[in-house]
This record gives C-alpha cells, structure tokens and sequence, in this order.
C-alpha cells in the first residue's frame, strides 16, 4: 500500500498573486490565484504522482478503485483542497447548499467549506457575515447597494481558521494566504464584486440566487479548537462537521505515530519538512493515505494540515 501523491492544478485569478511560489511550485504567472491541491472536481482534476497510478486522475482513481477509500457510498471524491492567494479582494460571495445545488445547479454538490489562515499581512480584514436584520433587509440592502452597512468585516490574524457554512455571506481580501478545505463543488454565487472589469466587462453577478441562499439573521459559530498536546506534536482539531473534520498537527523536531481508523486522509505540509514512513515530505507537498495503510509515523519539524470523511 503506498500514498497517493498528487500533481496540484494552478488557476490564474483577477485578484490572484504570486505567493503560491513559496510553495515550490512553478505556476503559470503572477496572477495565480488558487492551487487546487487535493481534487477530482471536473473543472480540476489532480493527477497522480509517482507510484503505480502515476499519471491517472483522482477522480479515475475514486472511480476505479474504490477499495482505496473504503469502499464509500459518495458517488464523487467529496472534497476539494485548495491553496488560494488573494492579492486583491475577492468578490463577496455566498454558497448554496446541496438540496438548492442539486435542484438549481444540475444535481451538483452545495458547498460548505472551511479556511486556515496560512498567512496574512498586519492589518488584514476577512468578510464573514452580514449586518441584515431579517431576509427582508437582506434584499433590501443588496438591490439599493448599501454595501457598507450590509457587509460584516473582521481583523484576521495568521493561524485564524473559519468554518463557512451555506447561506454565509464569505470574502477573502487581499494580502491573504489560506488552505480552504471545501465540499467537492465549484459552485458560488457572487453578490458584487466591487465593479470591476475582467475583459473590458463586470463579471457577472448572481443576485437572485444570493438572496436565496443567503441566511439573516448572521450567527456567527460557536465551535472552538480542541488542542491535544502529545509533546512532539500539538494536533489543534478545527472543525467536525458532517462533510469533513479538518485538524492541524504541528510537529516539532520530533515524531509521533497514528494508527489508520479513517476509510483515507488527506495531508497537506504547510510549513517545514520530515517523513512519513520514511518517504520524504516538505511544505507544498500533499497527499492521500489510502484505507488500509496501517500505522503510519511522522516525524521532522512540518505542520500538516489533516482533512478526513467519517
């Protein structure tokens, strides 16, 4: 049994940079705005590095060996790992979820997804939220474009993390590096994006959906970390939710074991390097361990990002 290594699929963005670099990665230019790092999602399908499926697709492989992943009941691989670097802001935006997807979005996934704060720079906001009384104002305030008084903006700080339910009205802004962990999905719904022009033309927006979707009152979530000192290794579980549960596991110049009791996980290495099993990792690489694979140690000075399905 050997991990699945995958090759990550670059997407040049209007708001993209240039600091998926620091990953090791050649990417395609200085508008580089997302590296989808962990997909079989159709509009970026990872292959497969190395090892006997060298070359194949993941979503091929989800497919064809299903033995892998525990034999799941998903029809798709479920989730989409990205890295995205935001040097300008993103357009605000709302997801739907999966029973409005499936009806609306010709039976796609809704998305529900989560971000860490790989990194920012000082003074840095994040839109997450809405200042909307009721649905009414909602409505209200996005046709007649009070985006001031409608939009909610936080301070983020690096290591923040930000689980973003359906109907939450998200912006990333610029000067943020972060890893989201997401449903396998591409759909979003943009509820303005500050009347920019990408080709001579605004982009378009999706009103009436976002004003579906979107949920009002705000309620922000009342989930915390729960951090597991073990010595070598500090494991900070984020968020469980029923699509994934998201953990970082920080080791420092030591190393700690994990017996396999998940069908597969992903692993993202965000900082430093080490091993797994002796196979050597380092920041930028990332990777699946399949069902079955046993007891696995790592060790090094790295911190992973560990997502899994139950």
């Amino acid at each position: 049994m050997e991990l699945i290594f995958l090759n990550p699929v670059f997407k040049e963005m209007i708001w993209g940079g240039n600091k998926l670099r620091q990953f090791g990665y050649d990417i395609p230019g200085d508008d580089t705005g997302e590296c989808w790092a962990i997909s079989a999602h159709p509009n970026g399908d990872c292959l497969i590095k190395g090892g006997e499926f060298d070359g194949k697709s993941l979503s091929w492989l989800y497919e064809n060996h299903p033995e892998l992943f525990g034999n799941p009941k998903n029809d798709r691989f479920p989730l989409l790992i990205k890295i995205i670097d935001a040097k300008d802001d993103l357009s605000i935006q709302v997801h739907p979820n999966d029973e409005y997807a499936k009806k609306n979005e010709n039976g796609s996934l809704g998305k529900t997804e989560c971000w860490y704060i790989l990194d920012c720079e000082p003074g840095t906001k994040i839109v997450i939220g809405h200042n909307a009384k009721d649905h009414a104002e909602v409505e209200d305030m996005i046709t007649n474009s009070r985006w001031k008084e409608f939009i909610r903006e936080i301070p983020v700080h690096k290591g923040d993390f930000f689980q973003i339910d359906p109907g939450t009205l998200h912006a990333i802004k610029g000067g943020t590096l972060i890893l989201e962990t997401q449903q396998n999905s591409d759909i979003t719904y943009r509820v303005y994006d500050y009347d920019r022009l990408q080709n001579g033309k605004p982009r378009q927006l999706h009103i009436r959906q976002s004003i579906d979707v979107i949920k009002a009152p705000f309620t922000e979530s009342k989930e915390k970390p729960v951090v597991s000192d073990l010595g070598d290794c500090v494991i900070t579980r984020f968020v469980k939710c029923p699509y994934y549960t998201v953990e970082k596991l920080e080791l420092k110049n030591g190393s700690i074991s994990f017996d396999m009791e998940d069908p597969y996980i992903n692993m993202s290495v965000v900082e430093g390097s080490g091993k797994i099993n002796d196979v050597s990792i380092k920041k930028g690489d990332h990777f699946i361990i399949p069902s079955s694979y046993g007891e696995y140690v790592l060790e090094g000075n790295m911190t992973i990002i560990r997502s899994f399905v139950d």
